[in-house]
């Protein structure tokens, strides 16, 4: 294995998840529960890679719609499917997820797990002869993995702390496909391969970015606002 190129594909996960972690500053999770949130959702791969293999195997479709298939269907939900398993199967029921701030937390952990094992498969792997391929996915591809987590990690906290059973099973489908809708669409640009979407992509990751740094923001407010709220209680 090269050792450098090993580094190159860990280290935009690795980042962002540091990033993450220090931005929950006001009730910060267990690391040894991160850390078992970004194995499992390292392990999701193994499931993705089943399914989607199938899923090629099936796809009937020619032209953009083959390619649409292969975007929404093959990558986006399955990928969107398994990342979001590991929290609700993990974390959902667990006590320290207390706070909307955690379902972004957790989700991104997850979902960087899975984007860690992946970049390794292409950056070390596949494409270990394009010295380019580790700082396209570094840019693209990863990054876009954790922002497609922060909506997730948005509408599963709207889940768990639902007011009636009508917005919790709303917010549930949301929390798979929001996700879904945007990885697909991210996917699509990129693969379709017609030079007119290329236009049309740096508004879209432009859009991606300010839509989840706006969910991080208004639960980070409310991360705070809750520990203000604790510590006038303990002072009182």
């Amino acid at each position: 294995m090269n050792t450098r190129l090993f580094i190159i594909a860990i280290t935009p996960a690795i980042s962002i998840a540091v990033a993450v972690y220090l931005s929950d500053r006001y009730d910060r999770e267990p690391i040894s529960l991160l850390a078992k949130t970004f194995i499992f959702g390292a392990l999701s791969v193994i499931p993705t890679i089943i399914v989607e293999r199938f899923l090629s195997s099936i796809n009937i479709f020619s032209g953009l719609l083959g390619i649409a298939f292969t975007a929404f269907v093959v990558a986006g939900f399955t990928e969107e499917f398994f990342k979001r398993l590991v929290v609700l199967k993990l974390m959902c029921k667990d006590k320290h997820f207390d706070e909307k701030l955690d379902g972004i937390v957790y989700a991104v952990f997850s979902a960087l797990g899975f984007a860690t094992v992946e970049n390794i498969m292409y950056v070390v792997f596949r494409f270990s002869y394009n010295p380019y391929i580790g700082l396209y996915r570094g840019i693209l591809s990863v990054p876009a993995h954790a922002i497609f987590g922060v909506t997730m990690g948005y509408y599963l906290s709207l889940t768990k702390f639902a007011s009636n059973k009508a917005r919790e099973r709303a917010n549930h489908r949301k929390s798979l496909y929001m996700p879904l809708i945007l990885h697909g669409t991210f996917n699509f640009i990129l693969m379709a391969g017609i030079p007119q979407f290329g236009i049309v992509l740096a508004p879209f990751v432009i859009y991606l970015w300010i839509s989840s740094q706006r969910k991080l923001n208004t639960y980070i407010f409310d991360s705070q606002s809750r520990f203000d709220r604790l510590n006038l209680d303990d002072e009182e």
